[in-house]
């Protein structure tokens, strides 16, 4: 079958509640492409609005992480949509023949996931939808995420074209703002992000129930079970950033951005990053060891959450982060033997002084005794009688 003159269509690769999928064969451009062909809607007069509005939704973006629509038209009453080909397989249908996946494919996966999701926020896009079917990995590794078809615009409130009330979305990812009603925003993609890794990591969604209302539930009232203790190989900091990105609250989940960023960086490894210190307490440290290197050093309330968020290392790693207060206190220990070298001089100075003024009030107390002596006294007095003894009365006593 070929669309407009020049898209052959081969296979059909999905089937969704308003489409199917082929791939097909751009011959104008001699390229392999995906089309997207609208269903019959009969009793759905939104459904080619809406297809429309996915159109113009992923032609807005234009990012690594994202399938590119590439063309959009009408062929034979049908709407249809060209997008690249992703050669690979979904997400879901990895999970089907692989089971959980290990942490460091999981963190690579979650970091481009969360680019494209930025990128889609940036343009004031809000997916609403992101599951696994709606992932796609490529045979290089390289993930886009696909299927804008209920996504909105952040500007337009109405442009989901849905019935008032109307949940939309899957239940198994839906964030607890939603399931109350409210209007999806960017947070609300990060806490489907969030679920979507804890199934690759576990194999399971993190609520389950044998109803869509009861999963609602536990989206608004549970907590997810943290993934080690189902016996995943986590880092201890992989499993709390993504318990952060199921926070019931929108507002303390962290953004899209964020959350690239510290994939993207290995943080999830829980490898301690030293902060840079203050510029005046490193240049005092240097001074002081005279040029040498200065010690890893934080402060306050930075440090304290340091030093809790992620294990401590082993005592023999070369990679052993010295607290706050151990860098405090060789650096106070070093101060401390600096004004202990000089004491001994002080000591010694104030000890000279002392004698010094010994000697010179002893040299003068025997001048003075010298001077005022009975050989050397002016005052002296002729002797009249001989001396006498102490018991002999004077004559004055007759």
């Amino acid at each position: 079958m070929l669309i407009a003159g020049r898209y052959r269509l081969r296979d059909t690769i999905g089937r969704g509640a308003m489409g199917e999928v082929w791939q097909a064969f751009d011959e104008t451009l001699g390229r392999p492409v995906a089309v997207k062909l609208l269903l019959p809607h009969d009793s759905d007069s939104t459904a080619p609005s809406r297809f429309r509005l996915e159109a113009q939704t992923a032609g807005r973006l234009n990012h690594p992480h994202v399938v590119a629509v590439l063309d959009f038209g009408e062929h034979d009453d049908r709407l249809f949509l060209v997008m690249e080909l992703v050669e690979g397989n979904s997400l879901a249908e990895l999970l089907t023949g692989s089971g959980p996946l290990p942490s460091e494919q999981v963190a690579h996966i979650a970091a481009q996931a969360a680019l494209g999701l930025a990128a889609a926020h940036r343009q004031g896009i809000v997916h609403r939808d992101i599951k696994p079917a709606n992932l796609l990995l490529g045979a290089d590794g390289t993930l886009k995420i696909g299927d804008f078809g209920i996504a909105r615009f952040l500007d337009d409130p109405g442009a989901a074209l849905t019935a008032t009330g109307q949940i939309v979305g899957t239940s198994l990812y839906l964030a607890p703002e939603r399931a109350l009603g409210r209007t999806a925003g960017p947070a609300s993609d990060v806490y489907s992000l969030g679920c979507l890794l804890y199934q690759l990591l576990t194999g399971k969604p993190p609520f389950q129930a044998d109803s869509a209302l009861a999963v609602l539930h536990q989206h608004l009232d549970a907590a997810p079970v943290p993934p080690r203790q189902l016996g995943v190989d986590l880092p201890p900091a992989f499993e709390s950033y993504l318990l952060s990105l199921l926070a019931k609250e929108p507002e303390s989940r962290p953004t899209a951005e964020e959350v690239a960023d510290w994939f993207g960086r290995g943080a999830w490894r829980g490898t301690r990053e030293p902060l840079p210190s203050e510029h005046q307490h490193q240049h005092q440290h240097q001074h002081q060891h005279h040029g040498r290197p200065d010690q890893p050093h934080t402060t306050g309330s930075r440090a304290a959450a340091s030093a809790s968020s992620f294990p401590s290392p082993p005592a023999h790693s070369d990679r052993a982060f010295a607290p706050v207060a151990t860098t405090e206190w060789q650096t106070s220990v070093h101060r401390a033997s600096t004004r202990r070298a000089h004491v001994p001089f002080r000591r010694r100075s104030r000890l000279v002084a002392v004698l010094g003024g010994a000697c010179i009030f002893t040299l003068a107390v025997l001048v003075g005794l010298l001077w005022f002596s009975p050989d050397n006294s002016s005052a002296q007095e002729p002797q009249t009688a001989p001396p006498t003894s102490s018991t002999t009365p004077s004559p004055s006593a007759s």
